[in-house]
């Protein structure tokens, strides 16, 4: 396996700030090695509460930990303007001291952000439309002394970000991609490929991956690239959770946990992202995962050859 096993939580900013940032720095005190920070207005599923937003979570949770790295997943390309967002990755790059792993994605149409806002609610094919254009002056803007760029959506001239990032040549671009054209803009741009499957099942979801990790490697060998050279990332979603009370099948036991995670390393994922459990009673075996079989598993899988079981499970 090229790049060694990752495992990250994705902390929804949606408890009173104090419990946010206790869970955050729960996650690092674990041994996880990533945060996931989520991008919206407020709670898209409709949910009342809480929600903070996206650039002072970051800055916040950086100056609460120490180790471990942090990713916006995925900050959504309507909200902001592309220099605008590339200045708050470097700003943000240099208050963590480097931990910052820049996650982009096109958002969600039917996300109510755009309508309370008052901005255009682009449609799903406008938006991938955007995205390349958007990507590349995120990326030239964190790379280059100096850019200009003239798109057909956007335009930057003479733009000049300093200092330069801690990270170099620049924090790692995560991009989030489910179809064909996204995952063409993933094989151009992204250091890291983040997907995830709402299927009902688990099967389903091990197949929709799998289809479109080909799809990914078809992209790159079309433009000649390294597939082995990006990072493959998966959140790992319950589609029954919800309706559940919460209880996410993969923190049913120690047992289900790596059972289910060695399927998706066999797809040739090395970053598994989890939800932070909200089922009290998963509180323990959520812990003893974290302390116990995430070590064994890294372990184990360390030794395996590059692209080891690619295509499989």
């Amino acid at each position: 396996m090229t790049n060694p096993l990752r495992f990250s939580v994705l902390v929804l900013p949606n408890v009173p700030w104090p419990e946010f940032l206790r869970r955050c720095r729960e996650v690092e005190a674990l041994g996880f090695d990533g945060i996931g920070l989520a991008d919206h207005l407020v709670d898209w599923t409709g949910t009342k509460g809480p929600w903070f937003e996206l650039w002072t979570q970051v800055a916040a949770v950086a100056q609460a930990t120490t180790r471990i790295r942090l990713t916006t997943l995925v900050a959504q390309i309507p909200l902001r303007n592309p220099a605008h967002f590339a200045h708050q990755a470097l700003t943000a790059d240099h208050i963590s001291g480097g931990r910052l792993d820049v996650g982009l994605g096109t958002g969600l149409e039917f996300d109510p952000s755009c309508r309370m806002m008052g901005i255009e609610n682009w449609s799903a094919k406008e938006r991938v439309a955007r995205f390349g254009e958007y990507v590349e002056i995120v990326g030239r803007l964190l790379s280059q002394e100096e850019t200009t760029f003239k798109g057909r959506y956007y335009q930057v001239d003479g733009a000049a970000l300093g200092p330069r990032p801690v990270q170099s040549p620049r924090p790692p671009i995560l991009i989030a991609g489910m179809g064909p054209v996204m995952l063409g803009h993933t094989a151009r741009h992204a250091d890291i490929w983040n997907s995830i499957s709402f299927a009902k099942t688990f099967e389903e979801q091990l197949a929709e991956t799998r289809g479109r990790v080909a799809t990914l490697d078809a992209k790159c060998a079309a433009i000649g690239r390294d597939p082995a050279s990006i990072r493959r990332s998966y959140l790992m979603f319950d589609a029954a959770a919800r309706q559940s009370g919460g209880r996410v099948n993969y923190y049913d036991s120690e047992e289900s946990f790596t059972r289910m995670v060695e399927r998706v390393i066999a797809l040739g994922i090395t970053d598994i992202g989890l939800y932070y459990p909200i089922a009290e009673e998963q509180k323990p075996v959520y812990e003893r995962i974290a302390r116990t079989v995430l070590p064994a598993m890294k372990a184990a899988f360390s030794s395996l050859s590059p692209r080891a079981g690619r295509g499989s499970g």
